[in-house]
């Protein structure tokens, strides 16, 4: 294994080379991530303003039922949030 090490002269050019390699790994993954992270905030985006135009239709043609939907996530919201208010004390 010595014999090994002194016959092969050292160079830094091959760590360099390495170091690069690795470099340009690294950066093609995180531009690669970046990009993902985009498209999925794009993606979401999207669905929310479909969802609020789907909801918006939704109220107009039927706007006792969401009326009675609205009241009725109130009374949920506020039963819940008494419940943990009490639980604290």
């Amino acid at each position: 294994m010595l014999a090994d090490v002194l016959e092969k002269p050292a160079t830094v050019e091959n760590p360099l080379r390495e170091v690069s390699k690795i470099r340009s790994r690294v950066t093609d993954a995180v531009e690669d991530g970046v990009r993902s992270a985009s498209q999925a905030i794009r993606h979401g985006r999207y669905a929310a303003e479909d969802a609020m135009e789907k909801t918006k239709h939704t109220v107009k043609q039927r706007p006792l039922q969401a009326m009675g939907t609205v009241f009725a996530a109130g009374i949920l919201a506020g039963t819940f949030l008494t419940w943990i208010g009490f639980g604290r004390r």
